[in-house]
């Protein structure tokens, strides 16, 4: 059975426009989400390291999309300080979002981040979640204001979270085990979130977007790369459950869940409460947090 006979996004209507911020919107999934979006006549901010990069995105948006509202303002989600300045910088707009995106995200590296924790781990998820930290004050209350965590089904190739390494450079040659981790922690920070969040009427989700052949994967040798990508999904096809997730009026009272092809699905036998709680206790110590959001 074909991917669109699962997943079939549904169409945004046009009642006011909406603030949607998007971690990388230039590339892949993320500037689809952003092109499906901006067709509704939302304001999509682009957030990201690299301002040339993100700029073309724009301009080949605009011109399939010449009214798109769009706009750039600058993230290194391996920078906790850089989260931080993108936070002030977006409280002093004093701009209300309607929906936050965290969808950036790198696979098969090796390295660390500035401030010190494993690559992967440092940008997929606690860039994130400092992240929405800072923003969260600025998500519409009671108003279906939205947070969609782009995870992966990868998440459950991994028997847990190797905490004693995270402070630690890769240390896999394929950086595979650590990204799968990383989006593990994906799916527990949204479980996490859940209940902070219905406080204040907003709903978070988690979702794997497909095996898709993105940039996330162009760090491979060339010719694994070009094999590997004959059997993934088009972009078009991966930023599927993310729109469903940003927009449909379906899932609109859920909270917590994890989506693949468009509908709830059950997360790996590993995510447990304690697990959860391991995860959030250490991020907000590693983010100098006493209080979320």
């Amino acid at each position: 059975m074909r991917y669109e006979t699962y997943c079939v996004a549904i169409k945004g209507q046009r009642v006011h426009m909406k603030t949607i911020i998007i971690t990388g919107a230039n590339s892949g999934i993320g500037y689809v989400t952003a092109k499906e979006l901006a067709q509704d006549g939302h304001h999509i901010v682009f957030a990201g390291r690299s301002r040339e990069r993100n700029e073309e995105a724009m301009e080949a948006l605009k011109s399939e999309l010449p009214d798109a509202q769009l706009s750039f303002e600058p993230l290194d989600l391996g920078s906790l300080q850089s989260v931080k300045e993108f936070g002030d910088a977006w409280a002093a707009k004093g701009q209300e979002i309607d929906i936050l995106i965290n969808n950036a995200g790198l696979a098969g590296q090796q390295g660390i981040t500035t401030d010190g924790f494993e690559l992967h781990f440092g940008v997929n998820h606690l860039g994130h979640f400092y992240l929405t930290h800072l923003l969260l004050p600025h998500l519409k209350k009671d108003q279906g204001a939205r947070i969609v965590n782009v995870a992966s089904r990868a998440h459950t190739r991994v028997k847990g979270i190797s905490f004693d390494h995270l402070q630690e450079r890769t240390r896999t040659t394929s950086g595979f085990p650590e990204y799968c981790e990383s989006k593990l922690a994906n799916v527990c920070f949204n479980r996490s979130l859940a209940p902070i969040v219905a406080e204040r009427g907003i709903h978070t989700y988690a979702l794997h977007p497909g095996v898709v052949a993105s940039n996330i994967w162009s760090r491979l040798p060339g010719p694994i790369e070009s094999f590997v990508k004959l059997f993934m999904l088009s972009n078009e096809d991966g930023a599927k459950t993310s729109i469903y997730c940003a927009r449909s009026p379906e899932c609109a009272k859920d909270n917590g869940l994890y989506y693949d092809k468009c509908r709830t699905k059950s997360v790996s036998k590993v995510v447990t409460p304690d697990l959860e709680k391991r995860l959030w206790d250490l991020s907000m110590e590693w983010c100098s947090l006493t209080s979320f959001g």
